[in-house]
């Protein structure tokens, strides 16, 4: 099994094998499998552990007094949900799956030990925690400067590259479990307004979505209506470098 976390850190530098087994063995020594529609933590707890989501899709959301809910961000394989959690007392939002997802369990006080130590390592996990705060400006940009149209887009292709990224596809298609209304909490439009961006995007050719997998057909295009720009995602190595391990999100990038 690939280790989505460590394929993601490696955007940032190269790990030795040593280190690559290093971050093997912190995923595989505990594991928790969450049925869909399940908190991974919920909002006012705390917990011994930080979870690194390897299989599924979840995201940050938070309640409001009058029950309406706000996705703040989506999370693929290789995220970490939880990182502060060890620092606060209690979470300030919640973390929940969208689907049936499994998370490695990392102590708090071996979280401790990577952040604090210095290595390539503990420096990637700060790159993460960058990027994820990169993410959640994003999603500020959306609410206050971006239509519908331009919002929706770039959240699609972002999805994309974050998920190739991850080593989770090799091609267009993902898989997108997301509904309608898990979009319009995120995106701050209603389901209806959703649908029919999504139905102008897949009568213009753009994607195609169905059986919970999302195609997109034509990424140049849709890039181009996002005005997408990756340098929030801080994707150091498939930009400079672009070897062969990166190439295809490189690749997804520099020519789409």
């Amino acid at each position: 099994m690939r280790n989505p976390w460590a394929m993601k850190m490696e955007q940032f530098t190269a790990f030795t094998a040593a280190e690559r087994m290093r971050l093997d063995t912190v995923l595989a020594s505990k594991q928790q499998a969450f049925l869909a529609q399940e908190d991974i933590i919920a909002d006012g707890a705390h917990s011994d552990y930080c979870h690194v989501l390897l299989t599924g899709l979840a995201c940050r959301y938070k309640i409001l007094p009058d029950g309406e809910r706000q996705i703040m961000a989506f999370l693929v394989p290789g995220d970490l949900c939880d990182a502060e959690i060890f620092i606060l007392k209690k979470m300030d939002h919640a973390v929940g799956t969208l689907t049936a997802s499994t998370t490695a369990m990392i102590h708090s006080s071996e979280m401790k030990t990577l952040l604090r130590e210095a290595s390539p390592i503990s420096e990637a996990l700060w790159w993460g925690t960058m990027t994820d705060l990169g993410v959640l400006r994003e999603r500020i940009i959306d609410q206050g400067r971006r239509d519908a149209t331009e919002r929706l887009a770039h959240l699609l292709y972002e999805m994309l590259v974050r998920y190739r990224v991850s080593g989770a596809t090799e091609t267009n298609t993902i898989d997108f479990p997301i509904t309608q209304t898990d979009l319009a909490d995120a995106t701050g439009m209603t389901p209806s307004h959703v649908n029919r961006v999504l139905q102008r995007f897949r009568e213009d050719g753009l994607i195609e979505l169905r059986s919970r997998t999302l195609t997109i057909t034509n990424p140049a295009r849709l890039k181009s209506l996002a005005q997408f720009s990756a340098a929030y995602l801080h994707l150091d190595r498939t930009e400079a470098e672009d070897p062969a391990v990166f190439a295809r999100a490189g690749n997804l990038i520099s020519a789409s």
